[in-house]
């Protein structure tokens, strides 16, 4: 069963369990997991990776997904997200801005220098909210939602997410160690605020009391 934490006729928000992809996959997917344990339509107006649970809001009619992808389009669909780092960053919060290209026959992205056909400008904001045993946790604010974002942005300063193999994690006891903390917006002129939490009794997260 997928946790539902808000649900009206036009939307509703949940947690997307780690594993199973937001769209479009050939066998299980979060659409026709929700579908069928809500008996209604789902449409999706963001993602998250695979390896990546944690908050979701999907619209339930077409009118209501329309005006969702609006908000997203404009940016007022505010995503923070709790990820534990390898190492700690300079600073105690920052902001981190980089030129994104995604190679799509590798999935995979990359920070490169200039501008070109397919680079695109990433840009988010953290704090460090805890330090143990060589890893930080921290909490992110997105600023443009770029494919893989906080994981290449993070990994190209030698700083991956443990756990995250594909952008430089030599760290295998977990998962991607990124969680979709919390999805804001304003809806109907009332503000809209969704969260949820990773599993605090599994590593990473276990190393930190104050997530």
């Amino acid at each position: 069963m997928i946790e539902i934490l808000f649900e009206n006729s036009e939307l509703v928000a949940c947690v997307k369990p780690v594993g199973v992809a937001s769209q479009n996959d050939k066998a299980t997917d979060m659409v026709k997991l929700l579908e069928k344990q809500m008996n209604s339509n789902v449409f999706p107006i963001h993602r998250l990776d695979t390896a990546v649970g944690g908050t979701m809001v999907f619209a339930k009619t077409p009118k209501a997904a329309a005006e969702l992808s609006k908000i997203v389009s404009e940016g007022q669909l505010r995503k923070r997200y709790l990820a534990v780092i390898s190492g700690k960053p300079d600073k105690d919060s920052d902001v981190l801005e980089d030129l994104l290209f995604k190679d799509s026959s590798k999935n995979k992205s990359f920070v490169v220098k200039r501008e070109r056909k397919g680079v695109r400008k990433a840009k988010l904001e953290y704090e460090v909210l805890g330090f143990c045993d060589g890893m930080s946790l921290l909490r992110i604010l997105l600023h443009t939602g770029r494919s893989h974002q906080i994981r290449v942005q993070f990994s190209s300063r030698k700083m991956p997410l443990v756990g995250d193999g594909k952008y430089g994690s030599r760290d295998n006891r977990c998962n991607v160690a990124l969680w979709s903390e919390d999805i804001s917006f304003k809806w109907n002129s009332d503000e809209m605020t969704f969260m949820s939490k990773p599993d605090k009794t599994q590593f990473p997260w276990s190393l930190f009391e104050n997530i």
